[in-house]
């Protein structure tokens, strides 16, 4: 894999990425989460009241353990649905499709027993596409380069 440019929305620019665990638990658990599509990392950063894009240049460790889901398939929501259950994992990179809030309604009614996992799949057709790639080790993060930044117009 060589040299790609990925996009973090967030509130503020943000030269030197961390891993910061939050309180929510997350797709692909707990990482720096970026996708290769500019307009879903502005999407993301509208949320805030200074929506900024971050842009980095990654260069992938190939040493690294990196596991990547090319399409949704049944262990892309198996590993979703361990790591939002907080169920750790080994990698230091996750690259693949992002349950957003509809399809993780769907999730949780799967986990609850109200959809059976036909009809999950059934219901998990995305209208856009959608990408994420979460750095989920320090040394995940020693693959991207700070770029520039842009503030997004809400």
């Amino acid at each position: 894999m060589g040299k790609m440019m990925v996009y973090h929305g967030s509130y503020t620019e943000i030269k030197y990425p961390e891993i910061r665990s939050g309180r929510n638990t997350k797709d692909f658990g707990t990482g720096f989460y970026c996708t290769i599509i500019k307009e879903q990392a502005q999407r993301w950063a509208k949320r805030y009241q200074t929506p900024t894009v971050n842009i980095y240049t990654v260069r992938m460790d190939e040493s690294l353990r990196i596991l990547e889901f090319r399409e949704m398939t049944e262990e892309w929501l198996d590993f979703i649905i361990q790591c939002r259950n907080g169920i750790s994992h080994g990698y230091d990179i996750v690259i693949g499709a992002m349950a957003d809030d509809q399809i993780y309604n769907f999730i949780a009614d799967y986990i609850d027993g109200i959809l059976t996992r036909e009809q999950f799949w059934s219901m998990a057709k995305f209208k856009y596409p959608t990408h994420q790639i979460t750095f989920c080790t320090s040394r995940a993060l020693t693959c991207l380069e700070f770029y520039g930044s842009q503030e997004v117009t809400k």
